[in-house]
């Protein structure tokens, strides 16, 4: 069973998702990002004074185009979920440009930012901390009717009761509090509550990290199902690489707040080309021996811990952990660039590729302790 298979109940189901990728039609840029920056200030003393800041998101660049799912990976603290929710609008940008359907939407302020809460939509990642438990399911979900002034055919309790059904729950549950209900339901109640409103882009945030693996698959083919119905466009964050292949169109590589490959994902599986990209996917279990002993494939353990966002290493950030590291890595940061057609890395020497600086051949292990920061080497285990 291949690792995109072990996120379905079934082998067909799997298939039947691979079928309905493979036919999704490439739309228009639906949201532009350039640049986007967000740096938490840390201040000290008592009157507050600035003394850093914390650099969650440095540099983003990407497009998602209408219809498609972006998956964004990468490890705890690289950016992740401040990036969702700056393109959400649920934080202010340092710098940098959000452009959603070609309009500029960086700054808008509270009410200009109104109507295009009909259109944006999020799911977070703690089914039960985004949900008030004072609240029954029906004003919950019906909540963006109230707050949008919008009035369904029907009325909002049958809208209600119709979104419940859609997303595999009762309309009976509509007098419920989210404490009767299960993880996955729970979960189920939020997605109801973003596609209230028939947004065009959905950014979901983990959304099945807290749920058991039985129903991370019931909650992911749902996904799946209404945006082959509805014609959503996702921006889905996870750090299970598996849920990753199984839902999204391209995949995105962040790493210490920026994006270090940007590619298909079948080009990401089959051909990574970033050394982190290719660190991460190593630790992908295999659940077939025979498969795993057949591919001979080395496990990557990379030494030391993720920097510190604070104080990122100069040049490329990832050149600490990284064995292929030279002196260029340390010095010049690399360009997010295409190498083949929809392959994007950022880095001097990627895998499979032609270097970006193929004339620095010295790695930073073989220079004297002296010459380099203890640059610690990674090691290989087999899996």
């Amino acid at each position: 069973m291949s690792d995109k298979d072990e996120a379905m109940t079934t082998s067909e189901t799997a298939a039947g998702a691979t079928d309905t990728l493979a036919a999704r039609p490439e739309g228009e840029t639906l949201l532009r990002v350039s640049g986007l920056k967000k740096h938490f200030p840390v201040t000290k003393g008592l009157f507050k004074r600035q003394v850093g800041a914390v650099l969650a998101v440095d540099g983003l660049d990407f497009d998602v185009r209408a219809g498609e799912t972006l998956g964004v990976v990468g490890e705890s603290g690289c950016g992740k979920s401040t990036m969702g929710r700056l393109i959400t609008r649920l934080l202010e940008p340092t710098a940098g440009t959000i452009e959603f359907q070609g309009k500029d939407i960086t700054h808008l302020g509270t009410g200009d930012m109104r109507p295009l809460r009909r259109d944006v939509q999020m799911i977070f990642q703690d089914p039960y901390s985004s949900l008030n438990p004072r609240h029954t399911v029906g004003a919950i979900v019906g909540a963006p009717f109230r707050l949008q002034g919008v009035r369904p055919e029907g009325g909002v309790k049958q809208e209600v009761q119709r979104l419940l059904s859609v997303v595999g729950l009762s309309p009976e549950h509509y007098n419920r509090y989210p404490h009767e209900f299960s993880g996955g339901q729970r979960q189920r109640i939020g997605i109801a509550r973003a596609l209230a409103l028939n947004p065009k882009l959905v950014v979901a945030d983990e959304p099945v990290s807290a749920l058991d693996v039985s129903i991370q698959a019931q909650v992911v083919n749902l996904l799946d199902d209404l945006q082959a119905e509805l014609g959503l466009t996702y921006v889905i964050i996870a750090h299970d690489l598996s849920v990753i292949r199984h839902v999204s169109d391209r995949i995105a590589v962040m790493y210490l707040g920026k994006v270090v490959e940007l590619t298909d994902r079948q080009s990401l599986y089959n051909k990574p080309m970033h050394p982190y990209t290719r660190a991460l996917l190593s630790a992908v279990p295999v659940p077939d021996p025979r498969r795993k002993a057949a591919q001979g494939r080395d496990r990557i353990l990379l030494q030391g811990d993720v920097p510190s966002p604070m104080n990122p290493p100069s040049g490329c950030r990832f050149h600490t952990r990284c064995w292929k590291a030279t002196e260029v890595c340390a010095k010049k940061e690399p360009p997010l660039v295409a190498l083949e057609t929809g392959h994007q890395v950022a880095c001097h020497h990627p895998e499979n590729a032609a270097d970006q600086e193929p004339g620095d051949t010295k790695l930073l292990t073989d220079l004297p302790p002296q010459a380099t920061a203890e640059e610690p080497t990674p090691t290989t285990t087999k899996n």
